[in-house]
């Protein structure tokens, strides 16, 4: 049994200060060790098969194939389907492979794209894989997944019928690296079925972790040509798309190209054509065949009009789906270009420019962190908040942009079909003097009286928002938000900037706008009624356990405040081990005394935060109740919390307020005394004598 969520995610962040999840120490996808499987399978002899993404139905997925058909896919290894199977000969190109029956032209796209850069693509697919030495039918493959590089391994089974591959198809028979990366892929969707429609960015991003930009062609930034310029110079992939027809088949129109199809973008070349400069660019269809037959076409005889030099340089003839078009009619038939480089310096062209970046895993948890819009004024400002500082000189030039900021929203679904996309935004405000000192969250009131610097456009149904801007030297905040409120997903910011640039989430320090508190008056008669009180359900040695404290609680304590039955046995078990020093199972006097004074506390707390006068506390109030109690906690910690004891409905008892905050308020004193305030070290018996009877 794998250990609990809370402990996978301190230990993943963990791991990724030590540099796991890099691309030089990626994770291992569902926890497969390459190396060691391959020396178990060479130990023992075996061919490798894969029970994570087995070579059955179930990784092709439903609905991909006619039921006919899928009855008639057999699972081969690449010796069963070619004479002299080879991962990959004379080298590797877009011209290697074509688009099968499965519906995943922005893949193939970007594996075209991959194709120009050499050591991109040996990040995401090793070389030294063969089907040679210490051969054993096991493969692979590394691709960044939201954040994180991941190592994905599998078997070299692929689906065939009548002994043909029926998904990627090399043009060279003998030639496997196409189709086994598109397994491995496959793998990560959650199926081959998982992979079908999509835009070449996602595959892209993934096969970078870099910078994307989207250039919607339909209003193209006047520095278009410049920009796919020194695009086309530096470590980027290019791809983009056409639009959807009518229905969602790919037809192909009169002038050759495809509806709603990716192409890759392979090339630009400026030519002089009848005394004029021509700018053209270069396209691929990863169908591996079918071409635009407009100007600039292979047949085209505008091509007599440029230099033989050019002519031969450019002009190809083959049906091999590449073809030339001048980059009027590209943004005339194109909807959007997605780039994809390693960095941002083909922006501006300037590679002495040293950018930084940064990366911040959120969530938005409906109730506590999903504030919605500004439309939503009331909740906005209880969104996730990013504080960045920015140091350095402000140059003023025109046209500068000094800070990159992508949105990403991450899958809670393991199959890519399933996952339901939000419509996501951000917006960016600036720190004026007089907020300066605020620490933690910024409270409604500073949303209310500002407007945001710089914001998304439109708030889009996407994988990932970006916007590419300006900012002076100073401090602002960054909140990223979905657009409709209470809408729970995870996401991960990402901030590049060319400025030296500080940054961190900062709702856990603590600074907020006043909340009335409950003030206490110690009164020793009243304790000493309370002991009577108590005398009335103790036993004969003045003791109270689990069974007569719940008695107590629900019969006299708070009776009338309850209004859910009252306090469980289970949670009165944890409130007498959370207020036993004698560690005897039951309280004494002064134990119960000390329980009953913060159950009257916070009892006053959760009335006098329920504005709502509901009886139960909304996830927004909750966090007024724990400002109003003098303890403050992060964003992280009150997700878990509502997670753990709120109700479904997204509310919060009494009783399991009051159970929730003794146990923080003595979790926390715990770490006081045991710790040196920063971490804390125990010995394995320690810990367990601690986490068992707490």
């Amino acid at each position: 049994m794998p250990p609990p969520g809370v402990c996978l995610n301190i230990m993943g962040a963990r791991n990724k200060q030590d540099g796991y999840g890099s691309i030089n120490n990626p994770e291992k996808f569902l926890s497969q060790d390459f190396q060691q499987m391959k020396q178990y399978c060479l130990i023992k002899g075996v061919r490798y098969i894969d029970d994570m993404f087995p070579p059955d139905n179930s990784s092709i997925g439903q609905g991909l194939l006619s039921p006919s058909d899928l009855s008639r896919v057999v699972w081969l290894r690449p010796a069963k389907i070619a004479s002299n199977p080879s991962f990959i000969l004379d080298g590797f190109s877009r011209f290697d492979f074509g688009q099968g029956v499965l519906g995943n032209c922005w893949f193939l796209a970007s594996i075209g794209a991959l194709t120009f850069q050499n050591d991109i693509f040996g990040q995401v697919v090793p070389l030294d894989q063969t089907f040679d030495e210490d051969y054993c039918g096991l493969f692979h493959f590394r691709f960044w997944r939201f954040g994180r590089w991941v190592d994905v391994i599998i078997d070299d089974k692929l689906p065939t019928i009548n002994g043909r591959l029926i998904f990627v198809k090399s043009k060279d028979l003998n030639e496997f690296w196409p189709a086994l990366l598109e397994k491995a892929y496959a793998k990560v969707c959650g199926s081959y079925t998982d992979m079908t429609a999509g835009t070449p960015a996602e595959a892209m991003m993934d096969f970078t972790g870099g910078v994307h930009m989207c250039i919607d062609l339909s209003k193209p930034p006047a520095n278009l040509w410049g920009l796919m310029c020194r695009a086309g110079q530096s470590s980027t992939l290019m791809g983009c798309g056409t639009p959807q027809g009518e229905t969602s088949a790919n037809t192909v129109l009169q002038n050759g190209l495809v509806q709603g199809h990716a192409y890759t973008v392979t090339g630009v070349k400026q030519v002089m054509s009848q005394g004029k400069f021509a700018n053209l660019v270069r396209l691929w269809n990863p169908w591996g065949q079918g071409e635009w037959c407009g100007d600039w076409s292979d047949q085209s005889s505008l091509w007599q009009t440029v230099s033989p030099q050019d002519r031969e340089k450019c002009l190809s003839v083959a049906d091999d789906g590449e073809f030339w078009m001048a980059l009027e009619d590209f943004c005339r038939f194109y909807t959007d270009l997605d780039i994809c480089g390693l960095s941002p310096d083909f922006i501006e062209g300037n590679s002495s420019s040293h950018w930084k970046t940064s990366m911040h895993e959120g969530r938005w948890v409906a109730g506590t962190t999903a504030g919605g819009c500004m439309n939503n004024r009331e909740s906005f400002w209880t969104n996730p908040q990013y504080r960045v500082k920015i140091c350095g000189e402000y140059s003023g030039k025109e046209g500068e942009k000094n800070m990159l900021v992508s949105l990403m929203q991450k899958p809670d679904k393991r199959n890519r079909r399933l996952v339901q996309n939000l419509h996501i935004g951000f917006s960016v405000f600036e720190i004026t003097e007089q907020y300066m000192a605020q620490r933690g969250k910024f409270p409604a009131s500073f949303f209310s009286s500002r407007a945001p610097v710089v914001q998304t456009k439109t708030y889009m149904n996407a994988r990932e928002v970006i916007e590419f801007f300006l900012l002076k030297p100073g401090e602002y905040l960054i909140v990223p938000s979905t657009f409709n409120r209470n809408e729970t997903a995870s996401f991960l910011l990402t901030i590049i900037s060319k400025a030296e640039t500080r940054c961190y989430e900062n709702s856990g320090d603590h600074n907020h706008e006043p909340v009335g508190k409950v003030k206490q008056i110690k009164n020793a008669q009243q304790d000493e009624n309370k002991k009577k009180i108590f005398r009335q359900y103790s036993d004969k040695y003045e003791e109270v356990d689990a069974e007569q404290l719940q008695q107590l609680l629900n019969e006299s304590i708070l009776k009338g405040d309850l209004k859910s039955g009252g306090f469980t046995i289970d949670a009165c078990r944890s409130m007498v081990a959370l207020m036993d020093t004698s560690i005897t199972g039951k309280l004494n006097s002064e134990e119960f005394v000390r329980l009953w004074n913060k159950v009257i506390k916070y009892k006053d707390i959760f009335f006098l935060t329920d504005v709502s006068k509901t009886g139960t506390l909304s996830l927004s109030e909750l966090r007024n109740a724990f400002i109003a109690s003098g303890m403050g906690v992060s964003d992280d910690m009150l997700n878990l919390m509502a997670l753990r004891y709120g109700a479904s409905s997204g509310h919060m008892t009494l009783e399991s307020f009051i159970s929730l905050i003794l146990r923080l308020d003595c979790m926390l004193k715990i770490f006081k005394q045991l710790s040196d305030g920063k971490g804390m070290n125990l010995q394995q018996s320690e810990w367990m004598y601690i986490s068992m009877y707490t």
